[in-house]
């Protein structure tokens, strides 16, 4: 058995699509299919239902989905310790972030700190929510960033963390736009016809923010669950091919907005349906006279060097501004 059999598998999974997951893989779609058909020879039982549109999985499919999942994160989080090691000698900074931002901010924000800081080494470590903040706790990462909604904050100790914000994002509602430009599926939807719905899995970040905006929207959404993932880009997928409307961060869909291919969800009559999180970086205080943390190191150079530039950048209101 191969890891990246797992990774297919994981993103037909996401995406419910043998030509959506071999175009996002990179492998033409008969390729595809033999390595998921390859998989199931491992497995020794079925693990997607042909006979249904959109692609499901079976309940072999279900368990191995959840276990591929964890098992991938492990392999991710075992290399970069086994990294840690190979390059103890050289400045990287490692950043836990979870899943979404790794996608939509991270690569952009990086691009940015070239202009006023300058490059870094950097080693990005994509996880849960959860897991991202106990990277920080457990004091295995340099910097954790993540995203802050007043509804859901995160229980740090301000006296052991400290924060500096990073930017602002808005999180809407948004559908395929069909051959008119107008939403294939517009909010708020009717008791006899409930709008199809693509959410966040059950305790992902942004689902929670999520759910707090439909029970504070004044207006009763008429909603059906039909699919859900912990990972933006998944649900982002699904809207593009018209699935349902889908709750999602402006930053991973830029381009889609652009070209057209999605619109607002919401009816133009309807109040704004939108939350506005912010983008946070934290990072352990150093304390004593050596500067170290609680796990006995001492912040790296470059890791310090970066903190005092961001922090700088906030107070001269050139970011997150």
């Amino acid at each position: 058995m191969e890891t990246k059999w797992l990774e297919d598998f994981v993103s037909l999974a996401e995406t419910r699509s043998f030509s959506r997951s071999a175009q996002l893989r990179h492998v033409t779609q008969p390729a595809f299919s033999r390595r998921i058909q390859s998989l199931e020879a491992w497995a020794g039982t079925d693990l997607v239902d042909r006979s249904s549109y959109p692609t499901r999985l079976t309940p072999a499919g279900e368990t191995l989905y959840d276990q591929s999942l964890e098992m991938l994160q492990a392999l991710q989080s075992t290399r970069a310790m086994l990294r840690g090691h190979s390059s103890a000698g050289q400045d990287f900074i490692e950043f836990a972030v979870p899943h979404t931002l790794a996608f939509t901010f991270f690569p952009a924000w990086v691009s940015s700190l070239r202009q006023d800081f300058g490059s870094i080494k950097s080693r990005l470590i994509a996880l849960n929510v959860h897991d991202a903040v106990m990277r920080l706790v457990e004091g295995s990462c340099d910097l954790l960033i993540a995203y802050h909604h007043q509804s859901q904050p995160f229980q740090f100790d301000s006296a052991r963390y400290e924060m500096v914000s990073l930017g602002e994002e808005i999180v809407a509602p948004y559908s395929r736009a069909d051959a008119n430009g107008q939403p294939q599926f517009q909010l708020p939807g009717r008791l006899d016809a409930p709008l199809p719905y693509l959410g966040y899995a059950p305790g992902a970040y942004l689902g929670l923010v999520v759910e707090m905006m439909l029970k504070e929207a004044g207006v009763a959404m008429h909603l059906e669950r039909v699919y859900e993932t912990d990972m933006a880009e998944g649900l982002k997928a699904m809207a593009l091919e018209g699935h349902g409307i889908a709750f999602l961060p402006q930053s991973a869909i830029r381009k889609e907005l652009r070209a057209k291919k999605l619109v607002s969800a919401a009816a133009p009559n309807m109040q704004p349906l939108e939350a506005k999180l912010e983008i946070r970086a934290y990072r352990e205080r150093p304390t004593g006279k050596e500067g170290t943390r609680s796990n006995g190191k001492t912040h790296k150079s470059a890791a310090q060097a970066l903190w005092e530039h961001l922090t700088q950048a906030k107070t001269a209101g050139t970011i997150g501004a």
